[in-house]
């Protein structure tokens, strides 16, 4: 097989539901859905921590955050320098490669190692008129953030070139706009939260989005799961409340907000896929379309937030379009992670990924066999950070089967959870407690102690 050029196009926050082809009811995305049309979308696929810095992290090194130690938002610069990052091996079998966008491990925007072309920020960027740092150059630019970085994408692969090349494309979109302290705290009432382009500000307007049955008041919510009560009391604070109206956290006008950002980024897949196809690339380029980490629109009375181990938390959009290996229109009901993207990529490049990857190729699956070892659990991980001050204390490990969740936290006692997701897809029924679910408790509990030293590498 020759060797493809790799595209992964991230985007910040992207609910699993949050494009045209994965169910929005209102949202126009067709470039993303070409992709969704003429390749694989996986309806698994997950993130084993639902957190920006430990997830991309988790996705350059193919290991969870218990190995690759990038567990939180803190700004972990010195760490980030020195991740195992599969571009190190993309250059290491003559690939160019490029990183524009978001990198947010650590403030720190300045290049990495492992990349020939680097266009970044520092944190999380600014959404209007951004300072970019191009090959360690930091330069003010006028612009909306997400047309800068479509365009430094598109000239990238539009470049002339005798070698395959790789692009980690990673959008500040959806994310509002922010301030992030050194410690993690993040103040999204200082910059003005959702902002789309001009062009866009009023696209979708008086559209709704239907809640899942999932959305709940507080008080429903900890009937069923108790280790929230002091948290829903601390975010019921002042200064919870101020952050939540910062960004009309659980409204429609942040959902239509969102959607109308969305639109610069599916102009972006559409102007790399028109690039392609002139330049003759296009079906010898894997690409992977994906969310760093899921989001809440007020389920199980949650947002405005992505860490937690529930279904819209965890679950990605995950599509990949290569036509010489992946059938259009095909559909994987593997359990997908965002872990098994780096031993993908250097499975593609003709390499071999290394011992220090935990996830593993895609490549059968996407070929449209899965192996008989496939996994059928995994691991979700938190640690309790200072980001939202009602967070503190609410660290967690969970597993996730083909069928069922348990949930340990591990601060409290007496507050786990357990869901039967093929009778309760919302996760509403807590069945710790029921004695009729006390084996299946025991194996669960069993498999998680297992996925938490096999992630530590014990």
């Amino acid at each position: 097989m020759t060797r493809p050029n790799l595209l992964v196009i991230l985007i910040d926050d992207l609910r699993f539901d949050e494009f045209g082809a994965g169910g929005h009811p209102y949202m126009q995305t067709p470039h993303v859905d070409r992709l969704a049309r003429d390749g694989a979308m996986c309806l698994r696929a997950f993130h084993p921590t639902p957190l920006c810095s430990p997830n991309r992290a988790s996705i350059v090194t193919g290991q969870y955050a218990s190995r690759h130690g990038i567990i939180d938002n803190v700004a972990r610069d010195a760490a980030s320098h020195r991740l195992p990052n599969y571009h190190l091996e993309l250059q290491r079998l003559g690939y160019e490669t490029a990183h524009v966008g978001k990198w947010h491990m650590g403030n720190d925007g300045s290049p990495r190692a492992g990349y020939d072309r680097w266009v970044s920020f520092d944190g999380h960027g600014q959404l209007f008129d951004p300072e970019l740092n191009l090959d360690g150059h930091r330069r003010a630019t006028p612009g909306y953030v997400t047309d800068l970085l479509n365009a430094e994408a598109t000239a990238f692969v539009e470049r002339t070139r005798a070698k395959p090349w790789s692009l980690f494309l990673a959008h500040k979109a959806v994310h509002p706009d922010a301030y992030q302290a050194a410690d993690g705290t993040l103040d999204l009432t200082r910059h003005g939260g959702y902002k789309p382009a001009e062009r866009h500000r009023d696209l979708y307007r008086g559209c709704v989005f239907p809640p899942r049955p999932n959305v709940l008041p507080p008080e429903d919510v900890v009937r069923a799961k108790p280790a929230w009560a002091e948290a829903f009391r601390l975010k019921a604070t002042e200064r919870g409340r101020a952050v939540l109206a910062s960004i009309q956290a659980g409204t429609q006008e942040e959902i239509r907000l969102r959607a109308a950002m969305m639109a610069s980024v599916d102009e972006g897949v559409g102007m790399l896929l028109d690039a392609l196809e002139r330049t003759g690339q296009l079906d010898r380029t894997c690409i992977v379309f994906l969310g760093d980490n899921g989001y809440f629109f007020g389920e199980h009375a949650l947002g405005p937030e992505r860490r937690f181990a529930y279904e819209e938390g965890i679950r990605s959009p995950f599509l990949v379009r290569y036509p010489p290996l992946v059938a259009a229109g095909s559909r994987p009901e593997a359990l997908v992670l965002t872990i098994d993207i780096a031993p993908t990529m250097v499975a593609l490049a003709g390499g071999t990924p290394g011992p220090q990857m935990q996830g593993r190729s895609l490549l059968p699956l996407l070929g449209g066999q899965r192996p008989p070892d496939w996994r059928t659990s995994f691991l979700v991980e938190y640690w309790s950070e200072n980001a939202m001050p009602w967070l503190v204390g609410m660290t967690y490990k969970a597993v996730r089967t083909e069928r069922a969740k348990l949930i340990h936290w591990v601060n409290r006692d007496g507050v786990d959870e357990l869901y039967d997701l093929a009778a309760d897809p919302y996760e509403l029924r807590n069945l710790i407690d029921d004695p009729a679910r006390a084996r299946e408790r025991q194996e669960l509990r069993r498999e998680l102690a297992r996925l938490v030293a096999e992630a530590v590498g014990l």
